[in-house]
């Protein structure tokens, strides 16, 4: 019997964990078990599964779930036994020899140390302008020791008893989203003191989130400055998107059934056409927005006119009245229409750029494709050969027979069917990719 490949199997796992414990939570929380904290049920107890231990030793792994196993036979044997008469001697029996030689991993392997709020998460999301306020709170308060980078290098870093962790690693998944806040609220300490101080009365409940959400794209951002890849699975930040003249609406409607493709557009890089694999979004910088929208109000803007030339863009600074230029065709007979889904976030731009390793004066042309679930999963760098130079990023097996196989005719096509193939999978305080 072939047995499945271990992302799989340890995905199911690690998925059946997380989703007992928070189930369990909510259910103690219902009876009045469990108390509240920060707005949401707190974890009663000390400890938790430590899914983080479990998906870096996959030795581990296969003895908890073979445990895990065991337990659910001897359950079922004697559940069965109890109306089972005649054979409840023997059932009995199977049940005391599955426990008896289960592996039984000891516990410090696969628990860690839990806080109240360890199943917490923000309550406001993973959104551009969650990220672009907690830019600013970490700047103010984090980055003297962290350094602007995340590096850990701050210029108050060598006076610290210890120095601080780089971000351009797997840090941040290393503890659940609730446990960083936590630890951001009320500090660290080790048997020696104070290893980090607590913010309780500098910094609101939002704040904290925010600066938790520019961290993980700080962590993106430095791992692609570092070795080319995101560290950990980067979700696409949530924001609102208004294609053509319809109502604008949110991102998050398009999860679960649309992969996006984001692209950094100006006067030199204009809107792609719409391929319908996916949604192509556009994000573009506070001017381009600006000139976008005083175009739309002149005479032949209903005519679907969206992409001016420069000429007319450094008209448009000088005077409103319409001018006659060069435009991009919005529509031809043999490519369709372009793409006209513009972000509707003045932050998105720079918030990008940092995801992307890069600055925002760079970021044009730039390229990104997200996957059904709503992952960054792939980078195509303005100036590179398209995708053919953009490798996916987090997987799970070797992609050479996908990347030559006569069914994937371009190198677009071969990176879809991969994102489709490896799904993301993230659990908190631990995650497989």
């Amino acid at each position: 019997m072939t047995l499945p490949p271990t992302h799989v199997w340890l995905n199911a796992l690690l998925f059946g964990l997380q989703s007992v414990q928070a189930a369990l939570l909510w259910a103690l929380h219902a009876l009045g078990i469990a108390g509240e904290t920060h707005g949401a049920p707190a974890w009663p107890w000390g400890s938790r599964i430590a899914g983080e231990n479990l998906i870096i030793d996959v030795a581990l792994a296969r003895q908890f779930a073979w445990t895990l196993a065991a337990l659910a036979f001897a359950i079922a044997c004697v559940l069965i036994a109890i109306f089972w008469r005649r054979a409840r001697r023997w059932l009995i029996a199977a049940a005391i020899a599955s426990l008896v030689f289960a592996p039984w991993p000891s516990s410090s392997l696969w628990l860690t140390a839990a806080v109240p709020a360890s199943f917490h998460t923000n309550p406001s999301g993973f959104t551009v302008e969650s990220i672009a306020r907690g830019a600013q709170v970490y700047a103010a308060q984090c980055a003297a020791c962290h350094g602007a980078d995340g590096r850990g290098e701050g210029p108050q870093a060598a006076a610290l008893r210890r120095w601080p962790p780089t971000m351009a690693s797997a840090l941040l998944s290393r503890r659940a989203d609730g446990e960083l806040f936590w630890h951001v609220l009320y500090g660290m300490r080790d048997d020696a003191g104070v290893t980090m101080p607590g913010f309780t009365g500098r910094l609101s409940d939002k704040e904290i989130w925010a600066a938790l959400d520019y961290m993980r794209v700080l962590s993106a951002s430095a791992g692609m400055a570092a070795g080319g890849s995101w560290p950990v699975p980067i979700a696409l930040p949530a924001l609102t998107v208004t294609c053509g003249d319809a109502p604008a609406r949110s991102l998050s409607q398009w999860r679960g059934t649309q992969r996006v493709r984001v692209v950094a557009v100006d006067t030199r890089h204009p809107a792609p056409f719409e391929d319908p694999r996916f949604l192509t979004l556009l994000i573009r910088r506070d001017e381009t927005a600006v000139f976008d929208t005083r175009l739309r109000a002149l005479p032949g803007a209903a005519a679907g006119v969206r992409r001016v030339s420069a000429p007319l863009a450094d008209g448009l600074r000088a005077t409103a009245r319409p001018a006659i230029a060069t435009t991009v065709a919005s529509t031809t007979t043999t490519l369709g229409a372009r793409a006209d889904c513009f972000a509707d976030s003045p932050e998105a731009w720079p918030v990008f750029a940092q995801i992307a390793g890069t600055t925002p004066a760079e970021l044009a042309g730039t390229e990104w494709l997200a996957d059904r679930d709503g992952w960054l999963r792939a980078l195509a760098p303005a100036g590179k050969r398209g995708w053919a130079d953009g490798g996916l990023l987090c997987t799970t097996s070797s992609v050479g027979a996908l990347l030559t196989s006569p069914a994937a005719p371009d190198p677009l096509s071969a990176t879809l069917r991969q994102m489709d193939n490896e799904p993301v999978r993230f659990i908190k305080g631990g995650f497989v990719h």
